[in-house]
């Protein structure tokens, strides 16, 4: 059983005991979430599909951390002209382990 849910403005497929990395969230470290923008569900061969959400399905997550990814550089420079500049940037992300889908 799996089901697509809409978290932050971005689409994930998630599973019951997965783990996934999403944006970073505001909630505190081993605190429960619950994800109510279900937009599909599918167990076996039954699938339900909302428009644009399942009413009543709901997916139950825990933080389980804040980390920041590795340091893009971005690096814009016009030849013979002096122009450079040089900026790094690391995305904040959480890591939620996925506990039940119900539909």
């Amino acid at each position: 059983m799996y089901a697509i849910v809409e978290l932050n403005g971005k689409d994930y497929k998630v599973e019951e005991g997965k783990y996934i990395t999403v944006d970073l969230l505001s909630q505190d470290i081993d605190s429960a979430i619950e994800i109510d923008k279900v937009k599909m569900v599918v167990d076996g061969d039954n699938s339900k599909i909302g428009a644009p959400f399942l009413d009543g399905a709901k997916v139950t997550a825990k933080v389980l951390s804040h980390f920041k990814d590795k340091k893009v550089i971005v690096f814009k420079m016009k030849r013979k002209k002096g122009y450079r500049r040089k900026n790094g940037h690391r995305q904040q992300y959480t890591r939620i382990q996925i506990e039940s889908v119900s539909a």
